[in-house]
């Protein structure tokens, strides 16, 4: 038996805050211009949008509500939204919840375990393998994922094997059978204000694992 298994919508179907645990030792497989790469997800964040849970999340890209450069995030679980940072990196979140109820989980790093040899080409200045992915925009690198070609894209597929070379761009998410037990939490990386601080202890992390991307806090993130 394989140790994982294809994801499902309703997998997903809760809030990011809820599903994210589910979410490490997961695989991402992308076909890129026929270039195949999956990676295993070690570090993630979660993030909602207005009105989604308890706490107002004022970190979220989605806080206020929805946007032209938001609007993945409130579509059906399983796509993923693909944002740019500082005009320059990709970086890509599995979106969580029901259609119209906005959530997003930031693949923040992860281990290629596939395509090794396609993520260096890709990822020239990375020294050595575990920095293939290390971090959301070198993850994002790696796998070949670009906004706003790939924002949306859907990586929800039926069971089925994929065959070695497929044209254009896909992506598949199979989750771990067995979750990750051992796993800790604490404040997002370079999140601005209380955002950032452990009043919001949304990243999660496979505990010991050499892909985790290393903390830094964001601007005015301070401890009460």
């Amino acid at each position: 038996m394989t140790h994982h298994r294809p994801a499902t919508r309703d997998d997903l179907l809760r809030t990011a805050l809820d599903v994210a645990p589910r979410l490490l030792g997961a695989r991402l497989t992308t076909v890129v211009d026929g270039n195949r790469v999956a990676v295993r997800i070690t570090e993630i964040e979660a993030y909602h949008g207005l009105g989604t849970g308890d706490v107002i999340d004022p970190g979220s890209h989605a806080r206020m509500g929805q946007t032209a450069r938001n609007a993945t995030m409130w579509g059906e679980p399983g796509h993923l939204y693909v944002y740019l940072s500082h005009g320059i990196h990709s970086c890509v979140n599995v979106v969580t919840g029901p259609a119209g109820v906005a959530g997003g989980l930031l693949l923040r790093a992860g281990e290629v375990i596939e395509g090794t040899d396609v993520a260096a080409l890709r990822r020239p200045a990375a020294r050595v393998p575990r920095d293939l992915a290390r971090g959301p925009g070198r993850l994002g690198q790696a796998l070949g994922l670009r906004h706003p070609r790939h924002d949306g894209i859907d990586a929800i597929v039926d069971a089925a094997p994929w065959p070695a070379e497929l044209a254009g761009a896909f992506a598949r998410l199979d989750l771990a059978r067995e979750p990750v037990r051992a796993f800790s939490t604490g404040p997002r990386v370079g999140v601005a204000g209380i955002a950032g601080t452990s009043a919001f202890p949304w990243r999660f992390w496979i505990t010991g694992d050499p892909t985790v991307s290393v903390f830094r806090p964001g601007r005015a993130a301070v401890e009460g």
